[in-house]
């Protein structure tokens, strides 16, 4: 009882470690190796089951667009700051990855769930242009100004859109995708440009958003994806950061004062 008790603890289908055997997901992790790709092994390991090579394709598409925004992002400047501060890089990393919340890093699983909700209003009988309003009402109605994966603060079209979207259009095409959250999605952006001289196009948000959700990954799970592909820029960083020669680097030059307000 007692044995069984503890083996059960830890439990799981993700892998099976045993002297002289490592296996994930079921698969022994030298037939693995040399194999198949990064983007193909985060899907097994988080889903059970092998994409094909089309949606591996479309998933890494996803993964390569977040790695990055530049130090003004808040998740890569602290990991700048941190790696100066005589940590390690996983200190680092895992310092700028504690900032990715609801307002840094966030904005993808929202909109996987404000996509869900219109194609939800779809099913139940409204037509996409009037679930979309239906919806995009409900959450003005909670006060939420910005909708997660649209617009931007930096750009006037985020160059990351078009090529993604474009990947999802030809998915749909070949069959891979359904591309109800892409129509979904594209109605978000009409409905928010109706009148307008000045665009509210989809940011890399909510094209990653429609990607994730076009291959069946959970909103909770287009916000770990984000996770995962911002390491790559936070560490490449950190890296560059740590070569630099700066220590105790903070977030404005010392030349500069912050004002005073008391």
């Amino acid at each position: 009882m007692t044995d069984s008790l503890t083996a059960d603890w830890w439990g799981t289908a993700v892998s099976r470690v045993e002297p002289n055997r490592v296996e994930l997901r079921g698969t022994p992790v030298q037939d693995l190796i040399g194999s198949i790709s990064f983007g193909a092994i985060i899907w097994l390991m988080l889903r059970g089951d092998r994409p094909s090579t089309q949606q591996a394709a479309l998933l890494e598409a996803a993964l390569v667009a977040g790695v990055d925004h530049g130090p003004h992002a808040p998740s890569i400047a602290v990991a700048r700051m941190a790696a100066t501060c005589g940590v390690g890089l996983n200190n680092a990393m895992a310092s700028a990855i504690n900032t990715l919340g609801d307002s840094h890093g966030g904005a993808g699983q929202q909109c996987v769930m404000l996509l869900d909700e219109i194609l939800e209003h779809q099913a139940a009988g409204k037509d996409l242009p009037a679930a979309t309003a239906a919806v995009i009402a409900r959450w003005r109605e909670r006060g939420i100004r910005y909708l997660p994966g649209f617009g931007h603060r930096f750009h006037t079209r985020d160059p990351r859109r078009d090529p993604l979207l474009n990947l999802v259009d030809q998915a749909v095409a070949a069959g891979v995708v359904p591309g109800d959250h892409l129509r979904a999605a594209l109605a978000v952006e009409t409905h928010l440009n109706a009148g307008r001289t000045r665009p509210i196009p989809m940011n890399i948000d909510g094209a990653t958003a429609v990607i994730y959700a076009e291959l069946g990954f959970p909103a909770p799970l287009a916000r770990g994806l984000f996770v995962l592909s911002r390491s790559v820029g936070i560490l490449a960083h950190a890296w560059e950061e740590t070569g630099q020669g700066r220590r105790n680097k903070g977030p404005i030059p010392p030349a500069i004062r912050p004002a005073y307000l008391g």
